[in-house]
């Protein structure tokens, strides 16, 4: 029975097909069913030990590539060598670890949402039991605050709604009608006789017979789903590994071939051995790992002060590449605030200004704003609207809060508006009876005494079912005949309002003789007088639609996938500029017809698609998948249950802060911390930031590699003494390289960096911009040292040229580390002193290379000698002119790019777009 449609079925016809009755399951047959099918309860899969997480940490070539170097160094006598480079493996297997340990729990999080207890009725009497033993043809009993212990088909209920934002993403209260039967394909959002586990009642009562349980639910679906998805690895981690295995593999075959050569030479072999681990430590950038993590958790600062919380480092870099952003509607592109925009009162429409629940704006007419005072029949709907109200604001303006419903809310806020205080006017017409809202009637009527002792009843709901107990309308204060002609006018009204996607109500009162019974709700709803109708949505964030406009010029596609209805997803995104004309030809797609598309012809038409409504689970999952099939690189935004699928499917799962769920939370990659679309783009932009940092990072480190590879390779293969021994090689990489790339990690974003478009996750890392700086330092180096190594090995002995060489290499490092601030822009262009932290890196590393020289016991270890004045000017010349011919080759390279842009410039504005988009795709 797991494939029934149960919303298809009628009440009795669920009943009769699970074998029970309104008076529940027997107790023995219930025992039964639970051995059966089992306790009602998620299951998880087995979780890695931290034990096999740590191993994991070893598995890197390049870890695995300098723990031989250990070995080899302890072998060789060089104790020192082998500490210094095993504590740098372990600190990179640590953190590691730390970051994998606390990855998975989204799975924790599902099971903590189930019911601990459950209300069934068993042998016609209600009884309490654990939520694991409830069982398909259990009867449940649901009053308000319980939570949905399985999916369940009601059998009658009584005003009751249900909060389902955690499967469906809405945050509106659901009201439920065990009466309808609904089509096979009605999606979740619109299973309005059923009610699903995990989700909670939040008005009413009802019961409801269990239909399934366990991992059969829809929460369970989603459990099955999270459990099948494969997080995948992060462009910078594919990267890195990638880095790290040509690294080692060239340095093998590099060191091998010198200690090949200078063994057939006739050198020792224990010497050719000491020279092969000098040029392996040479080649390898002991401080990369740590390095890119130093920066990755810079970016996490940064991105965290601009509201975006990153739970998995590599993330931050994986936004830099984001080409899509899939996200949610409500309080991510919205405010998750309904607002007013227009009412119709005296025979015209008036708009309303003002978003949210900000109690600022004005209500407007075709010749200016109106006073709720110069119009009776205005003052009256505003009394109505603030009166026939259960709703309340906390607080003060600056920090209140809505306590109640949101379409009530709003409501509040017209009558602010309008100059009456919800607190004043309640207090003037005290409520002495009420008729509360129920799904059938769909109104909600309030008595109140008025302040001249009048009784007068004030009714809302939807507009047809008020107009047709209308007798008459009030315009400007006089009460006129409600004719045929003027009902269809106001449903026109209505009907138009409800095309630009408000969410509309009918307001009305009625004079009473006195207080009435409560349960006469008949006699006090009838022979109305029709005030007015309100229009109102949930407004666009301000903020959302620069941000949009933001993506757009960085070559980002944004997607709304939402649960809301078509009509009303479509109208927000207009707001948003999504569907836009001039911009693009996207469209809507509606969660039926998402369903009748493989994957294989959504990922065709993906891209023609801005809006998806009516989503489910698995639509989202789609959706991903199919932006991944085109070669994308998706950042997925939810808040519910049903949006943790995605997001761990997503390259970028993003949570809501406020409004997520724990599993949702604990799937993500980034956290929110205001709900705001605003604030993905600027993760983005920190993304992009952090991309280009370990660029010119890297770029700094390799640098000085590749030179002393050069260097230690030419020395050996024509005979000269080693350049630098290992010790020496070692403080380099480590000290001078490690804090100056460190401060690169907070260099600020270029100028243009998001008017480029996003780069590819396939592209090379090493690409030609890359590649040429990294070709011109590095050989600006190996020119700069190879000389000042042999005139002082030929002049003043080994001892003095490796201690020039050493000297020389750190200048030659601290100059270029100021130049890889950016790979395409000048010192001068930037800014020389833009980055204070990098000042204070090359500062702090000069400082230690002098304590390292001078102090007698340090130079001793390190095989250095002292320097007189002359040699410091040598050093000095030749590292500074290597840095003026680095900063000369970019600024000829920048006027060459500028030259192109101008030609380029004729170029229209859908022509620009088009080639972004292309390199996009």
């Amino acid at each position: 029975m797991e494939d029934t449609c149960w919303h298809h079925l009628t009440a009795q016809d669920a009943l009769r097909l699970l074998d029970t009755s309104g008076s529940g399951l027997a107790h023995a047959e219930a025992s039964a069913r639970l051995e059966r099918v089992g306790p009602n309860m998620l299951t998880e899969e087995a979780h890695v030990s931290p034990l096999w997480i740590l191993l994991a940490q070893f598995k890197n070539f390049l870890v695995v590539l300098l723990v031989c170097a250990t070995g080899l160094s302890l072998l060789l006598g060089h104790t020192l060598d082998a500490v210094v480079i095993f504590s740098i493996v372990i600190l990179s297997a640590l953190l590691g670890f730390y970051q994998e340990y606390r990855a998975e729990r989204a799975m924790r999080a599902l099971k903590a949402m189930a019911a601990p207890t459950a209300s069934v009725i068993r042998e016609g009497e209600p009884v309490e039991i654990p939520s694991a033993e409830v069982v398909p043809g259990d009867v449940v009993v649901l009053t308000t605050g319980d939570r949905v212990p399985a999916d369940a088909r009601l059998l009658e209920a009584a005003n009751l709604r249900t909060e389902e934002a955690a499967l469906t993403g809405e945050s509106t209260p659901v009201e439920k009608d065990p009466t309808v039967v609904l089509d096979d394909d009605a999606g979740i959002g619109d299973r309005r006789n059923m009610v699903f586990a995990g989700t909670l009642v939040s008005y009413g009562r009802g019961q409801a017979v269990v239909t399934t349980t366990a991992m059969r639910t829809e929460l369970g679906r989603i459990a099955t789903m999270l459990q099948s998805v494969d997080e995948e690895p992060s462009p910078l981690a594919v990267k890195m590994d990638f880095i790290g295995k040509r690294l080692g593999l060239g340095c093998l075959a590099v060191s091998a071939g010198v200690v090949c050569v200078g063994i057939a030479r006739g050198h020792p072999m224990l010497d050719m051995l000491i020279w092969g681990v000098s040029l392996a430590i040479a080649a390898v950038p002991e401080a990369l790992a740590a390095v890119v993590t130093g920066a990755l958790a810079i970016g996490v600062q940064r991105a965290a002060r601009r509201r975006a919380i990153i739970r998995r480092l590599p993330a931050v870099e994986t936004l830099g590449c984001t080409t899509v952003i899939c996200s949610d509607k409500t309080g991510t592109l919205t405010r998750n605030e309904m607002t007013i925009r227009k009412i119709f009162t005296s025979g015209r429409v008036l708009g309303v200004t003002g978003v949210g629940y900000d109690p600022v704006g004005d209500l407007l007419a075709d010749d200016g704003p109106v006073r709720s005072s110069a119009d009776p029949t205005l003052l009256r709907m505003v009394h109505a609207a603030a009166l026939c109200n259960d709703a309340a604001f906390v607080g003060n303006n600056g920090t209140r809060r809505l306590k109640g419903d949101p379409t009530e809310g709003a409501l509040l806020v017209l009558a602010e508006k309008a100059g009456v205080g919800n607190g004043t006017i309640r207090q003037a017409w005290p409520r002495v009876a009420e008729v509360p809202f129920d799904s059938e009637r769909k109104r909600m009527t309030t008595v109140h005494r008025g302040p001249d002792g009048s009784i007068v009843a004030f009714v809302k709901g939807a507009p047809e079912g008020i107009l047709e107990r209308c007798v008459a309308w009030e315009l400007g204060g006089q009460a006129t005949a409600l004719t045929a002609e003027s009902r269809r006018h106001v449903l026109e009204v209505g009907d138009r309002l409800a095309g630009e996607a408000l969410r509309v109500l009918g307001l009305a009162f009625r004079r009473l003789d006195g207080v009435p019974d409560p349960a006469a709700s008949g006699r006090v709803e009838t022979d109305l007088t029709f005030l007015g109708l309100v229009g109102m949505i949930d407004p666009p964030r301000e903020e959302a639609r620069a941000a949009i406009g933001s993506c757009w010029q960085a070559g980002i596609q944004t997607v709304m996938v939402t649960g809301d209805h078509k009509l009303t997803a479509a109208a927000v995104a207009r707001e948003l500029g999504l569907l836009s004309d001039g911009r693009d030809e996207r469209g809507v797609l509606d969660g039926r017809d998402l369903e009748r598309l493989s994957e294989e012809d959504l990922a065709k038409g993906v891209d023609r698609v801005a809006v998806y409504a009516r989503v489910s689970p698995e639509h989202k999952l789609k959706i991903v998948n199919a932006w991944k099939r085109r070669g994308h690189v998706v950042a997925m935004t939810g808040d519910g249950v049903n949006d943790a699928p995605a997001l761990k499917r997503a390259d970028i799962g993003v949570a809501m802060g406020i409004t997520g769920t724990d599993v949702t939370k604990e799937a993500c990659d980034m956290l929110l911390t205001d709900d705001n679309f605003a604030s993905i783009v600027a993760a983005v932009e920190e993304g992009r930031v952090i991309y280009d940092n370990i660029k010119k990072y890297l770029t700094f480190l390799l640098s000085c590699n590749v030179a002393e590879i050069l260097l230690l390779g030419m020395a050996g293969f024509i005979g000269w003494p080693l350049p630098l021994v290992a010790l020496q090689i070692l403080w380099v990489n480590l000290t001078t390289d490690g804090l100056p790339a460190l401060a690169l990690g907070v260099e600020p974003g270029e100028p243009d960096l998001m008017q480029r478009p996003p780069r590819r996750a396939g592209d090379a890392f090493f690409g030609p911009a890359v590649v040429t700086a990294l070709s011109a330092l590095s050989l600006t180096i190996f020119v700069g040292l190879a000389p000042v190594f042999y005139v002082y090995w030929q002049t003043e002995g080994i001892p003095k040229a490796q201690t020039m060489t050493f000297v020389t290499l750190i200048l030659f490092e601290l100059f270029f580390a100021h130049s890889c601030r950016s790979l395409r822009f000048t010192v001068l262009q930037l800014g020389p002193f833009g980055n204070r932290w990098l000042w204070l890196a090359t500062l702090g590393s000069a400082a230690m290379t002098l304590v390292v020289l001078y102090v007698p016991s340090w130079a001793r270890a390190f095989h250095l000698v002292p320097l007189r004045w002359q040699d410091w000017a040598v050093a000095l010349s030749v590292s500074g002119a290597g840095f003026v011919v680095v900063e000369t080759g970019k600024w000829m390279a920048a006027r060459r790019r500028r030259a192109v842009a101008a030609w380029g410039g004729h170029r229209t504005e859908r022509e620009t777009v088009a080639s972004v988009a292309g390199h996009a795709a």
